[in-house]
């Protein structure tokens, strides 16, 4: 029987993150087969586990959400200081973590699962997912700039030279760009450092999911064999049937 770390079981059952988890067994509150719960314990499935007195029901099923941040929501679950945050947009039934953030200014696809694995799998730099965004700027794209931005950009302040990518004009002040990292405002930074100005930020895929009809502020569950794909995608196994 397979044993898992009780901050990720946690996780896994829709109770809390890993680290409230942590701190969960760290005050006390949980409790493994009547006994309180060490830290780095490890459980099965055949465990009793226990918050408060109150028994946690493992999570079996993987849902995996496609969801339209809207611009102005910040990528976050609690943050007293943001006026809207990812939690007050999403009311699923079953606890799920997004995968990736968007910045406060920007909008587009976000997906969200109760999986922590999947989660670290789609993240993981060296898999190089794609991830396709719309972008508007300030001043008419050029032939220089398409190059430029093709071949990668040195951000100064990072230290960091961005990986080669794909680039396409839409229009005279639009393109689209297909990135397989995660750098921090990479687009907004790749554009200053070519001395243009982001005004727009639209992400419309990730991976094999599109955007497509969603609306912002609209999400919906992915079908069963796009969540397996993604799971295919991702190098991990999947128990969905």
């Amino acid at each position: 029987m397979e044993r898992i770390r009780l901050n990720k079981y946690l996780a896994h059952c829709g109770i809390c993150s890993r680290r409230d988890a942590d701190r969960l067994i760290e005050q006390g509150a949980v409790t493994v087969n009547g006994s309180i719960a060490r830290s780095g314990q490890s459980v099965t499935s055949s465990d009793r586990v226990e918050i408060s007195g109150k028994p946690v029901q493992a999570q079996n099923e993987t849902v995996v959400l496609a969801f339209y941040k809207p611009a102005g929501v910040t990528c976050t679950e609690r943050d007293e200081h943001a006026d809207r945050i990812i939690s007050d947009m999403i009311h699923y039934p079953i606890r799920v973590t997004y995968a990736g953030r968007l910045d406060r200014e920007s909008e587009g696809l976000m997906l969200l699962t109760n999986d922590g694995d999947l989660i670290q799998g789609m993240m993981r730099g060296r898999n190089q997912h794609e991830k396709e965004y719309l972008v508007k700027v300030d001043r008419e794209i050029t032939s220089d700039f398409l190059y430029k931005m093709s071949n990668g950009i040195y951000l100064e302040e990072l230290k960091l030279q961005t990986r080669k990518c794909k680039l396409e004009k839409v229009g005279k002040f639009t393109f689209c760009i297909v990135l397989t990292q995660g750098v921090n405002k990479q687009i907004r930074r790749m554009c200053a450092a070519c001395g243009y100005r982001v005004k727009s930020l639209k992400r419309i895929r990730i991976m094999h999911i599109d955007l497509g009809d969603l609306k912002p502020g609209e999400y919906i569950e992915l079908p069963r064999e796009d969540v397996r794909r993604l799971y295919r995608d991702c190098g991990l196994i999947s128990t969905i049937n």
